[in-house]
């Protein structure tokens, strides 16, 4: 009666699970840079069409660049936005991060508007993760 692998056995197996982890793992790599990239699309699309679009059908405009997207969160001019909600434009009044922990950055060129995240670097530019995602370049 046998009690054990002999050690071909054992070696054989290894190769195995060597052979599938080379084919795996060269697919996985990346994978979790690209995520974050997406999730951050879908973070800004979400801003985009929830809150700011609440603001806009409430006050006629979106918020100036210099307001940004704090006037989500509280009313940055009662005079000028008097039908502003009372409970802000955000759950729990908290401003959402991207996928790296950083602040959107909100621009308004005369209704133009635009939501950058600066990536993993948190600075201007970059490619790769580092690089900047804006939301009106996400598919």
């Amino acid at each position: 009666m046998r009690k054990g692998f002999s050690l071909i056995e054992l070696m054989i197996v290894i190769v195995i699970l060597g052979l599938l982890a080379a084919m795996v793992v060269p697919n996985l790599t990346g994978k979790g840079a690209e995520a974050k990239e997406k999730l951050t699309c879908v973070q800004m699309k979400s801003i985009y069409n929830g809150p700011l679009d609440m603001f806009k059908i409430d006050n006629g405009m979106y918020p100036s660049t210099e307001e940004g997207l704090q006037a989500l969160v509280r009313n940055p001019d009662p005079s000028k936005y008097p039908n502003y909600s009372k409970s802000g434009y955000f759950k729990d009044n908290k401003m959402p991060k991207d996928s790296w922990g950083g602040d959107f950055i909100y621009t308004n060129d005369d209704g133009k508007v635009e939501i950058i995240s600066l990536g993993a670097d948190h600075k201007e530019g970059g490619s790769g993760e580092a690089g900047d995602i804006k939301l009106s370049e996400c598919k």
